[in-house]
């Protein structure tokens, strides 16, 4: 019998040693050497449009110049959408890697016990977890695995009354978690949300009466004259007027950004974090949160990892969702992909290659806050989007948190001098059922083509397109999509949705 060579032998207990210990702090690679396991920090904003960032376009000086370093130091990509413009179920789809449909909360609910989440599979790992805001919207608590919520002391109540909106909160607690990975010595992955630019917005009559003794901090406004106009909505006095205070909000958010950022640089773990920034979804406006158009689901995603990741870099080939953040961030970890998972890991398209598959994005809505259910189904892709309505029957109305303040209320004021705005009212109150647009020439959404026999060949391949998506995905609404023009179809499907939305579990707060 032969026997192994004591240098091999030694090496090869030292690889099993990081296997079955599963040492935080390192990865075994093929030349044997150790290398650490990178941090990951996720900073998200809530209600983000994507063009009200200064490096994706926004002609507002100074508007977001945190953000804006953060493209210079990463990569930028231009066809990055969210899967459900939402907050709870897009934020949940994010952590599982899965749509509402498939992970169980469509609606402002808990996801399904059984299903993983990025978390839970990162403590495997080794990770220490963090979650700085939103943290009602990751449920239910036990299957995020957090180690760190800054809200359970008398002191840190402070948090929660400001809404995670106060940038000093946001550095002060960020670094503590910081420092706690570091006497950890594990690596660390910290979910960092900005509440701004959800609303209130700054200077609006419900921001000034909301925050008692804890009124979060401004360091800007901007008067009507200033602003660049969100090219949806009609641009009249009381409109811009609501705007102007979306975009301190705004400025607000990249100030909170910036302080997470600041602590990590203070910390020293920055060399070996890898950074994601993105928006939940569009702003809290008609057209966009809580919709399916490019407004509503198209997110400024930039990706930072130093010395891995060339500065300056821009991606605006391939199309990346929010399913894909699980995934990618497994892949970094070390971590071998689950089952089940409907994203893909984009971490090829960091070093600037390429992957198939990348040509759409498929976007799905269920269920505002208020438990009604208005079902929609997206497919976006590099020049046309298609829209596909199932509640549209010129009966239900659309309500939500973004017909709230005095956009919508204006616009219905407008709409009874103004034809071009009574048009726009009427399909935001009731919509078609489906929705073709040009967006290259109409990133907006202004002008349906759907009955334009010019586009006829353009939107079937898209209806084709939306059907294979529903497929691949298991969406729950393919069979009543495959089947919408048979009569009596799309009404019993909203009849299991309406009652599917009573059954909807309510949130527990923590």
């Amino acid at each position: 019998m032969r026997i192994a060579r004591p240098s091999f032998l030694v090496a090869s207990l030292s690889i099993l040693a990081i296997v079955l210990l599963g040492l935080p702090n390192a990865v075994a690679n093929n030349d044997q050497n150790a290398s650490p396991l990178p941090n990951i920090l996720l900073v998200t904003a809530d209600d983000l449009a994507y063009n009200s960032v200064g490096a994706f376009g926004c002609k507002i000086p100074g508007i977001t110049p945190n953000i804006d370093k953060l493209a210079e130091q990463g990569i930028k990509f231009t066809q990055a959408h969210v899967n459900t413009a939402v907050c709870q179920p897009c934020r949940q789809s994010w952590m599982t890697g899965r749509f509402p449909h498939n992970n169980g909360a469509e609606g402002f609910e808990p996801i399904n016990r059984d299903v993983p989440t990025l978390p839970e599979q990162l403590k495997s790992r080794g990770y220490v977890n963090g979650i700085l805001g939103k943290e009602i919207h990751h449920q239910p608590v036990e299957r995020f695995c957090w180690d760190f919520i800054p809200f359970k002391t008398e002191e840190e109540a402070i948090w929660r009354n400001g809404h995670s909106r106060h940038p000093e909160l946001f550095h002060r607690y960020s670094g503590k978690f910081f420092e706690m990975a570091k006497n950890q010595q594990k690596p660390f992955f910290l979910i960092a949300n900005s509440h701004d630019p959800h609303r209130p917005f700054i200077g609006s009559e419900i921001d000034a009466r909301s925050w008692g003794n804890h009124k979060p901090p401004v360091s800007k406004q901007y008067t009507p004259d200033e602003i660049e106009m969100l090219g949806y909505l009609p641009d009249i006095k009381k409109v811009r007027k609501e705007v102007a205070q979306y975009y301190g909000n705004v400025y607000r958010c990249d100030e909170n950004i910036g302080a997470v950022l600041r602590a990590l640089r203070e910390s020293g773990l920055e060399d070996n974090t890898l950074v994601i920034f993105l928006s939940d979804h569009g702003a809290a406006f008609p057209f966009a949160k809580a919709q399916c158009y490019l407004n509503s689901t198209k997110t400024p995603l930039i990706v930072k990892w130093p010395g891995k990741i060339e500065p300056g870099s821009v991606d605006s080939t391939h199309f990346v969702t929010g399913i894909d953040l699980m995934p990618t961030m497994m892949e970094a970890a070390g971590i071998a992909p689950i089952p089940k998972l409907d994203g893909q890991s984009f971490l090829p398209l960091l070093f600037g290659k390429q992957q198939q598959d990348r040509e759409y994005a498929f976007a799905t809505f269920y269920q505002i806050f208020a438990k009604t259910r208005y079902p929609m189904r997206c497919v976006q892709g590099s020049k046309y989007g298609y829209i596909y309505n199932f509640w549209a029957d010129h009966e239900l109305a659309m309500t939500g948190d973004s017909s709230g303040g005095i956009t919508w209320k204006a616009m219905i004021e407008a709409a009874e001098t103004n034809p071009e705005i009574a048009k726009r009212v009427q399909l935001y109150k009731h919509r078609v059922p489906e929705e073709f647009y040009n967006l290259e020439d109409d990133p907006d959404g202004l002008t349906n083509l759907a009955d334009d026999p010019a586009h006829a060949q353009e939107l079937e391949t898209f209806r084709m397109k939306m059907s294979e998506m529903m497929k691949r995905y298991d969406d729950p609404a393919h069979e009543a999509f495959q089947n919408r023009h048979m009569p009596g179809v799309i009404k019993a499907f909203m009849e299991t949705q309406q009652e599917k939305a009573k059954r909807t579990k309510p949130v527990v707060r923590f």
